[in-house]
């Protein structure tokens, strides 16, 4: 976007040169005239009696002329100002530099082969390659799926493969600019050709094979009007379908259904054994019931709807399928055990399902969370943990789980682990931190079972020389004297002088762990900025387990924002930095997170980056898959306490008054979303941006409250190369020019 605008354009639309207004009977340079924006004062909603009003409700009509209008307007001053920042190109070609280094996560087995994903630096997405001699030769590779060469403006990404139980076929999905919905294909493993099928109308989807390889079990929406990712209706009547490989998505059959209950969504997984489908049916973001249907006489023969029996009807519990031997799954859960246990369900019949006769194989740890399991060479359990937001890896029997080693692995957060059950003797796993970039390593279960660890891959960025740096964790006293862990990442030769400039990331939502990983992004603010990067495990998050994330969910949500102040505060108070130069940043549920505590403590923020950010929270669940967060916030519209509480901090209803005059700071402001993003849609940004403009604009003249508003893309998980490159050189300009910094070479 770096050409988007000419220089005379620059010049004209940026009226902090020349625009002069009073405040308080002081002449203050505006930075910019916002654009005028319509406020229909007669809009309102009724909550349990009281009136609140949404002047910009016309907002949420995302593709009418006059939000088109909005956003170009809006863009018209958001871009030539990021684009007056001197320091661009320096960015640009610096963290491109950081981004040329071969990225790769694999490899894992499919049937005989084994796979690998590969992005050589600066490729939009990356490629599954074929590896043709195994895991020993990594070099001799084939190009498997190439999104690439689909799309060379990198709108196509890959959302999911599922490969069938010979690996002569892979089912895969597709989306387009960033949306949630997927397209999927079938593709040929021995000639890597497709399929005539293409199926459609598919969101939040698994792909399960049938053990006779003839076809696969996954869940689709009806057809609708629009499902190009920039509509904003609430999804329902999801359905579970049979599809036939060769055959046209029409005679799918459907399998089950639910039509009383129109927001649940399926998961269906075939046991390894594929004598049994197991359904996972969630309702919300968090919990999920539990059914399964055993094919009679080991036939997987489909003609129309299956009879389910339900294991765990009610909605209050995490299940993931991990594997089984026969009836025995082995299911990871947080049922009953606030950090996870492994246990062990029969699917005999009736009476053993119950669930006063399910086994612990590996019971809850007291301390340490267990994130992830997986069965190896039919004889051993790889665990995951989480000890104070840092992984570490056992080993242990699967006839018992009896523990047989803890491994050796360097400190840090692992980011995958692959491996497959059968026919397979050795597994791979990544793991990274703010200074050490994805590393793989290699376990072998077929040798003298020494069980080590061994270095399989690693790649580095250009000049990027880890030893000038250092990280550290420390814990903090929130609010209420909670410990809170903080990951801090600076040069060794800092002065704490409080003077340097500080990003403070968090996200504290949805069980989600903030775990220390390498990104090339923030090179730029370590070494080229000569600042701090803070990573805050606040609570809401799932570094400690169901209880953490409990403790900042619902009616404790303000436990979220009080340890993000109270993060904040300490790295003000310990000579990290000062307010003036504290940035805060957070995406999605963390865009909620600064901008709730930019409101709450204005005065302790220099700068807020909010990325697609959740922030009416009185009309969230009226589109796309926003129901679903309801167990995350609680409902507005059928819950009185818990819409005085989401009123309370709801950002878009708490923005300031300019009024105020104890108001004496608000940190600049510049939200991020996209016209694709059908997770978090961009409404939610849009009436922000405009209330904010129309709170504060005059009352703080020289900061500014920008939106940027990208076209083509989504809620940022499968973001092409390029448009990462841009977004980076924007924020950081967004930044500099704010803050004014200074960028050293």
């Amino acid at each position: 976007m770096s050409n988007m605008y000419p220089k005379f354009i620059i010049f004209i639309t940026i009226l902090f040169l020349s625009s002069i207004m009073t405040t308080k009977g002081q002449n203050v340079k505006k930075l910019f005239e916002y654009p005028n924006v319509r406020r229909n004062e007669t809009i309102q909603d009724e909550f349990f009696g009281i009136k609140i009003h949404d002047p910009y409700r016309w907002l949420e009509n995302t593709t009418s002329d006059e939000t088109k209008k909005f956003i170009q307007e809006q863009n018209s001053i958001t871009f030539p100002y990021l684009q007056s920042c001197q320091y661009r190109d320096k960015i640009r070609k610096k963290f491109k530099q950081s981004l040329e280094y071969d990225r790769i996560d694999g490899p894992f087995k499919r049937g005989p082969n084994y796979f690998l994903l590969k992005n050589q630096g600066l490729q939009n997405h990356y490629i599954l390659y074929k590896m043709l001699n195994g895991p020993d030769d990594p070099e001799n590779l084939e190009i498997f799926i190439d999104t690439n060469e689909m799309s060379p403006n990198g709108s196509i990404s890959l959302a999911l493969t599922s490969f069938s139980y010979d690996g002569k076929w892979c089912a895969y999905g597709l989306d387009e600019s960033g949306s949630d919905w997927n397209i999927i294909r079938i593709r040929s493993v021995e000639n890597n050709t497709d399929l005539n099928e293409t199926l459609t109308n598919i969101k939040f989807s698994t792909a399960s094979w049938t053990i006779d390889n003839k076809g696969f079990f996954y869940s689709r929406y009806p057809n609708e009007s629009r499902i190009d990712g920039t509509e904003t209706t609430v999804n329902k009547f999801n359905k579970l379908y049979y599809h036939r490989i060769g055959t046209d998505q029409q005679y799918d059959i459907l399998v089950y259904e639910t039509p009383d209950q129109p927001l649940n969504r399926f998961y269906a997984k075939v046991s390894e054994c594929g004598h049994y489908l197991n359904v996972f049916i969630k309702q919300n973001s968090e919990f999920e019931a539990w059914y399964y249907y055993r094919f009679d006489n080991n036939q997987t023969k489909i003609n129309g709807k299956l009879s389910f029996q339900p294991i765990i009807s009610t909605f209050d519990t995490n299940f993931q399928y991990i594997s089984n031997d026969g009836p025995i799954h082995y299911i990871l859960t947080n049922r009953n055990a606030s950090n996870y246990r492994l246990i062990k369900v029969n699917l005999t019949n009736s009476y053993s399902i119950q669930e006063s006769q399910w086994k612990d194989l590996i019971p809850e740890h007291n301390d340490d969370v267990l994130r992830s399991v997986r069965i190896i060479n039919d004889t051993f359990i790889i665990c995951h943990y989480i000890h104070d937001v840092k992984s570490r890896l056992e080993i242990r029997k699967l006839i018992d789980g009896t523990l047989i080693k803890m491994l050796n692995i360097p400190l840090g957060s692992i980011e995958w682990i692959s491996w497959q059950r059968k026919n397979d003797s050795q597994a791979f796993f990544s793991i990274t931190s703010f200074l050490i970039p994805s590393t793989i390593f290699r376990i072998r279960f077929d040798r003298d079972q020494n069980f080590e660890p061994i270095l399989y891959q690693q790649s580095w960025p250009k000049n990027f020389d880890s030893k000038i740096f250092v990280t550290k964790q420390i814990f903090f006293k929130s609010k209420d004297g909670t410990q809170i862990p903080l990951f801090i990442a600076h040069k060794k030769d800092i002065m704490m002088n409080g003077e340097n400039p500080t990003l403070l990331y968090g996200y504290g939502g949805f069980n989600s762990v903030m775990k220390p990983r390498f990104d090339p992004k923030r090179l730029l603010l370590l070494e080229n900025l000569n600042g701090i990067y803070a990573l805050a495990g606040i609570r809401g998050g799932g570094e400690y387990g169901k209880r953490w994330h409990h403790s900042g969910k619902l009616l404790n949500k303000q436990n979220s924002f009080d340890d993000f102040i109270a993060a904040a505060e300490y790295l003000i108070k310990n000579n990290y930095t000062k307010s003036e130069k504290l940035i805060i940043e957070g995406g999605s549920n963390g865009g909620l997170l600064v901008s709730a505590v930019s409101n709450q403590r204005p005065d302790l923020f220099g700068c807020t980056i909010c990325r697609v950010g959740l922030l009416d929270m009185l009309r969230f669940p009226k589109f796309t898959i926003g129901h679903a967060w309801i167990s995350e916030y609680g409902d507005p519209e059928l819950n009185e306490i818990n819409f005085r509480y989401l009123f309370g901090y709801s950002p878009l209803h708490n923005i300031p008054s300019e009024i105020n005059n104890r108001l004496t700071n608000y940190p600049a402001t510049l939200l991020l979303t996209a016209d694709h993003d059908d997770r978090v849609v961009p409404l939610h940004s849009y009436k922000y941006i405009a209330q904010l403009q129309y709170r504060l604009g005059n009352r703080f003249p020289n900061k500014p409250f920008l939106i940027r508003i990208d076209t083509g893309t989504g809620h940022g998980g499968a973001k092409p190369t390029d448009k990462i490159i841009e977004d980076t050189v924007d924020v950081y300009s967004f930044i500099i020019n704010s803050l004014s910094l200074k960028y050293l070479d």
